[in-house]
């Protein structure tokens, strides 16, 4: 069973790349993966899922499953590089799949499955100005931004991408985020409820 599952999400990635869309017929990701059509459905339902899973699978191998194993010392900047260099390494991939019917779920379910990444490396470095609730919000604030400037990075970049030039841009944003939460001085300083105006 998880070898089947495992032939398909392969087999899913790899032609939707080489094809350069997500309207790759179940029966061709069958046959590339060496199995019937009728296990794919089996598994996931539909092609759809099937993509949306394949994705998820290559961000969780590649992104998610490294970044628990890292020291907690390691450098922001790593984090940035590995990101920019997954997508440029995929990207064939994900520009099929951010142009598909899929792109919406895709970005709200590779956001969750960073968040709570982000949320302890926030909660981490300001965890005595951030209530819990806080540093979940910014941290799926900070995701979801991320993940728009890596979605346009991907699909509006004419010729190749450069990983170097796109952690630099996600860390200048940042910075300055950081920034703004080292001027605070006291947790008072931050609200925890909203504010009418």
């Amino acid at each position: 069973m998880r070898r089947t599952r495992a032939a398909l999400l392969s087999a899913a990635v790899t032609l939707v790349s080489a094809r350069g869309t997500a309207n790759v017929p179940v029966s061709d990701i069958a046959d590339a993966a060496g199995v019937s059509r009728q296990l794919v459905y089996l598994h996931f339902g539909d092609r759809d899922s099937l993509l949306l899973e394949a994705a998820l699978d290559l961000t969780r191998r590649e992104l998610a499953e490294p970044w628990k194993q890292a020291p907690a010392n390691a450098a922001v900047r790593d984090h940035a590089l590995a990101v920019a260099r997954h997508f440029a390494d995929h990207r064939d991939f994900y520009r099929a799949m951010f142009n598909s019917a899929s792109a919406f779920a895709l970005s709200r379910a590779v956001s969750r499955l960073l968040s709570p990444l982000r949320r302890h490396s926030l909660e981490a470095r300001f965890g005595e100005l951030l209530s819990p609730r806080l540093a979940e919000d910014l941290g799926a604030f900070i995701n979801g931004g991320s993940a728009a400037l890596v979605h346009a990075w991907v699909t509006e970049t004419d010729g190749p991408l450069d990983p170097e030039a796109m952690a630099d841009r996600l860390l200048a944003v940042g910075q300055v985020l950081r920034a703004a939460l080292e001027a605070l001085e006291r947790p008072a300083d931050i609200p925890t409820q909203p504010t009418g105006d």
